[in-house]
């Protein structure tokens, strides 16, 4: 669409406007280290993100790039919202430790030897809730980006329920729960902004409802 500069515009806003939120920029980038090295650059020097999506589908020599920008954070594409998710996620490997799913996989390898200092976390589709469960159990520490939740159809408590953990009343294993056509398509009219808003404080309220 040729809106980089609009984007960084709105990047400006948002973290002078509510500089305690983290920005996650949905970019779902993979490629070969020194091309990721710019997409990296890309992401936290010229947007300014504070984390960004990618895909492991190339190893950890496209994702280790972006773990050198220190405080920065990265979510892996685990198990995805979309059906198709199901062609190569959901394929069983040959492993020492059994048959696990290629997403079982990528569960094991951001909770244990990729997350090298803490920075990454999980993409994990809310339409699969049995599937954050799983993750959940594999990766019971790490973050989970949650997208799904409203035009796609995932179900917010049964969201809430698999994937986030607490220990008396403090969270141990948090999740990121994302709307995004939903509020952005509140209304087509002259009130979309106070629709948007209303939509978004809705979904808040429903999640914290199913803690």
């Amino acid at each position: 669409h040729g809106a980089e500069s609009q984007l960084e515009k709105l990047m400006e806003h948002m973290r002078r406007a509510a500089p305690h939120v983290p920005i996650i920029l949905d970019a779902k980038r993979g490629d070969i280290g020194s091309t990721a090295e710019q997409y990296a650059k890309e992401a936290f020097e010229r947007y300014g993100a504070d984390a960004v999506t990618l895909s492991p589908f190339m190893g950890f020599d496209s994702v280790a790039p972006y773990l050198k920008y220190h405080g920065k954070g990265a979510f892996l594409l685990c198990r995805t919202s979309n059906p198709g998710g199901d062609d190569l996620q959901s394929q069983r490997l040959a492993s020492v430790d059994g048959q696990p799913l290629l997403y079982e996989h990528i569960a094991r390898l951001v909770q244990g030897p990729w997350n090298l200092n803490g920075q990454l976390g999980l993409v994990v589709g809310a339409t699969y809730p049995a599937e954050i469960e799983r993750v959940r159990a594999l990766a019971p520490t790490v973050p989970l980006l949650i997208p799904g939740v409203g035009a796609q159809g995932g179900d917010a408590a049964a969201t809430v329920k698999a994937g986030w953990r607490s220990v008396n009343g403090e969270t141990v294993a948090s999740i990121v729960v994302n709307s995004s056509r939903a509020i952005l398509y509140a209304s087509s009219g002259a009130d979309f902004a106070a629709a948007a808003r209303a939509e978004a404080l809705r979904t808040r309220e429903l999640l914290n409802a199913s803690r």
